[in-house]
């Protein structure tokens, strides 16, 4: 008999190479060049750092969006980015095209108290194909171009595991 289990897929976003793995039944699907806090590491409210451990995907935010969709506080603005829109706010912290919300699983690392990742809003998300990743450069999320991040989007469901190392 064969299984109708849906696939088991695993994330790994490795901060020292700036590089995201997805995990398919435990064989590499696919990867991706990323880029996590300028900060560095680190799991304190406020810290702007990429929280370590184990976390998971607790939300899947702009299904239906276009490319491109800025969010605000995960809420489509009814802007689209544009190279104009950045020159008209500089400076802004450009979310895009899709939110994958991160929930932490670990008590006392990244759950709960001002350690806890899902009050610290920390998500995959969409960033300009402007910028360079690769390179640690965000306020504590992890960003991904936008095409990418479709891609994963439409590969992973709520629940998925979300390992940062």
């Amino acid at each position: 008999m064969l299984s109708t289990s849906p696939c088991h897929r695993r994330i790994d976003v490795d901060i020292s190479k700036q590089l995201m793995t997805i995990w398919k039944d435990n064989t590499k699907e696919l990867e991706y060049l990323i880029s996590t806090a300028k900060n560095g590491p680190g799991e304190v409210c406020g810290s702007g750092c990429t929280p370590r451990g184990k976390h998971r995907i607790c939300l899947r935010i702009g299904a239906n969006c276009p490319e491109n969709t800025v969010f605000i506080s995960r809420r489509p603005t009814g802007e689209i980015y544009s190279p104009e829109l950045a020159v008209a706010n500089p400076g802004r912290d450009w979310i895009l095209t899709r939110i994958l919300w991160l929930s932490g699983l670990e008590p006392g690392r990244n759950f709960g108290g001002n350690l806890d990742t899902r009050r610290r809003y920390v998500y995959i998300h969409g960033t300009p194909d402007s910028i360079t990743l690769g390179v640690p450069a965000s306020h504590g999320c992890i960003r991904m171009h936008n095409r990418e991040l479709m891609e994963l989007f439409d590969l992973v469901m709520v629940g998925t595991e979300v390992n940062i190392f």
